[in-house]
């Protein structure tokens, strides 16, 4: 049997170890203010935890400007694709940056990071649509008190892979993390359960012409892996045929037959060698037990994981700033 399990798709998606869960947020935002702020307005809305999706956005914690106020992690990584919009980051570290229209995000929280990711609104004639997903990724016993690290890897440098099936459909491969045939992904942070190949980790996503078919090679077993089918009309993994987001655990050990309906396809593929050690999450923190959980809530009220060097809970960056990157040793990527 290929198909292992199949689920349905809400914002956040069920996920196999190594990886916690999937955010799939789909926004879209009306024009902007000058200061990036909403510029329609927010009745009937929950501010401060607006999650309805009304009028097809949400202000998640926002509450002039969509997105996520600063909050503490420890004891995982969150991998964030922006594929539409932009998303703007900051931290305690001092690092900072604006990414999106196909940039991905990589941070290790370790031992203990606060950050904020908020959505400007650039565009003040004209709407502010926003895809993104964030991953987060469990990170094993020995690595969860390391030393924090945020990483860019920038759209123009993350592999692409186009190939055709026998009609001459494409199918297009964007390779964030995994070997795919002899093609290396960039490096993931230091620390992180994907930067020891042996792991077998992979994050890529899928796009398929109307009616390409795609053949998912095998991988190695022991792996888990799971395909999201996130958008299009229709999606046909091997003979089970489905109409709206689903996913698909697979059989790590078989090729899989993969294609598109009518319109173009969208696949997320995640996979990896479980850690397979227990689990302990209470919100942002991740650990191995309750006394561990207990600790990380004891240290981040004593020490804030640093403080918070910026002047704003909701902090976005200058309006004309373009894509960059500023890490916390003072190194400025610009793009």
């Amino acid at each position: 049997m290929k198909i292992l399990s199949t689920a349905p798709l809400g914002p956040q998606w069920p996920t196999l170890d190594p990886f916690l869960f999937t955010a799939h947020h789909k926004d879209y935002f009306p024009s902007g203010n000058d200061d990036m702020s909403i510029s329609v307005p927010l009745n009937g809305r929950n501010i401060g935890s607006d999650f309805s999706g009304k009028d097809g956005w949400s202000m998640y914690h926002g509450r002039k400007i969509p997105g996520f106020p600063y909050h503490p992690h420890r004891g995982f990584e969150t991998i964030t694709i922006v594929d539409e919009g932009m998303a703007d980051h900051s931290d305690s570290l001092g690092s900072a940056g604006r990414f999106g229209d196909g940039d991905v995000q990589w941070m290790t929280a370790g031992k203990g990071v606060q950050h904020s990711e908020m959505f400007p609104l650039l565009n003040t004639n004209k709407d502010n649509p926003l895809e993104l997903f964030q991953i987060w990724l469990n990170l094993p016993k020995k690595s969860k008190m390391v030393d924090p690290h945020y990483k860019m890897l920038w759209n123009e440098e993350i592999p692409i892979i186009n190939e055709k099936d026998n009609d001459g459909n494409t199918v297009e491969i964007k390779v964030v993390a995994g070997q795919y045939k002899s093609v290396a992904p960039l490096s993931p942070t230091p620390d992180s359960w994907a930067a020891d190949l042996n792991n077998n980790v992979a994050v890529w996503r899928i796009k398929l012409s109307p009616n390409a078919l795609y053949n998912l090679a095998p991988t190695e077993k022991g792996t888990n892996r799971v395909l999201y089918f996130y958008n299009g009309d229709s999606v046909q993994v091997e003979d089970k045929l489905v109409h709206e987001n689903t996913c698909f655990q697979v059989d790590e050990t078989e090729s899989i037959s993969i294609k598109a309906g009518n319109s173009e396809t969208y696949v997320l593929l995640l996979q990896g060698k479980p850690i397979g050690e227990p689990v302990a999450q209470h919100g942002p923190f991740v650990m191995n037990t309750r006394e561990e959980l207990q600790q990380a809530f004891d240290d981040y009220q004593q020490t804030q994981f640093g403080g918070w060097p910026w002047d704003k809970q909701e902090m976005v960056h200058d309006k004309d700033k373009g894509r960059f990157a500023l890490h916390a040793d003072g190194t400025l990527e610009e793009k």
